[in-house]
C-alpha cells in the first residue's frame, strides 16, 4: 500500500518523528524529525535529510561527517503520524561514534544479541589491542598465511560434514569458518557490510548464472 507525503500527520510545527533503522541488521540507529520538505528531498535524494528543532534547518545526515544513510525504503505507521526510514549506512549513526543513538540501558537485560558485526568488532580489538593468549591475537601475529592456512582448513571441514550429511557437526564447521573468515577480512580492512553490500549488489536468490 502506497500513500503520499500529503496524507501524512505532521504536528503542530509541521513535524513527524523518523525512526532510522539497519537494512542490514534491524537495529534502530536514531530518531529525528522530518518536515515535508526534508522527506521530499529524503526521497528525491534517497539519503536521509532531516530538520533541526535546535537549529531550525535542513540538514543532510553525513554532510560534514560522511556518514550517509541510503535510503531503502520509507514507512508510515497505521495512524501516519510516525515514520520508520531503513537504510544503508556508510557509517555510525551516532555522533558520539556508535554505530546507534541507542546504547544507554535504563531498563531490563542489557545483554545485547550476538551478531557477526559484534564478533567482528571484537576480532578488530584483538588486531589493535594485542591480548596475550587470545587465539585471535596469535593469529594476527602470525599474519595473513596462517589465517590463510587456517581459513583453507577449515573449509575442508565443512565438505567432509556437508559430505557426511551430519547437520551438528557441518553447523559447528560452520562457524569456524564463519570466525576465521572474519579474522581474514578484520586483516585486510574488509568490513561485514562492504560482503553484505557485494551481496545485495548481486541478488544473489535470483541472478546469480548457473555454474557447473
Amino acid at each position: 500500500m502506497m500513500t503520499g507525503i500529503e496524507n501524512l500527520r505532521f504536528d503542530e510545527n509541521g513535524l513527524i518523528p523518523a525512526i532510522v533503522v539497519d537494512a542490514d541488521t534491524g537495529a534502530v540507529l536514531m530518531l529525528a524529525y522530518m518536515n515535508a520538505k526534508s522527506l521530499r528531498i529524503s526521497i528525491d535524494e534517497g539519503r536521509t535529510c532531516f530538520f533541526s528543532r535546535s537549529r531550525n534547518e535542513l540538514w543532510r545526515k553525513g554532510e560534514t561527517s560522511g556518514n550517509v544513510q541510503h535510503i531503502v525504503s520509507i514507512k508510515t505507521d497505521c495512524d501516519r503520524d510516525a515514520l520508520t526510514v531503513t537504510v544503508r549506512k556508510d557509517g555510525p549513526a551516532c555522533h558520539t561514534g556508535a554505530d546507534s543513538c541507542f546504547f544507554e540501558n535504563i531498563f531490563g537485560d542489557a545483554a545485547e544479541r550476538f551478531s557477526l558485526n559484534k564478533l567482528y568488532d571484537v576480532i578488530t580489538d584483538r588486531k589493535e589491542n594485542a591480548k596475550p593468549g587470545s587465539y585471535t591475537t596469535y593469529l594476527f601475529e602470525k599474519g595473513v598465511d596462517k589465517i590463510l592456512k587456517k581459513l583453507g582448513e577449515e573449509s575442508t571441514e565443512v565438505i567432509i560434514a556437508g559430505k557426511a550429511g551430519d547437520k551438528k557437526e557441518t553447523i559447528y564447521e560452520l562457524g569456524d569458518l564463519a570466525y576465521h573468515a572474519l579474522v581474514l577480512m578484520a586483516q585486510m580492512g574488509i568490513t561485514p557490510d562492504d560482503v553484505i553490500k557485494e551481496l545485495a549488489s548481486r541478488h544473489v536468490a535470483d541472478k546469480k548464472d548457473k555454474q557447473e
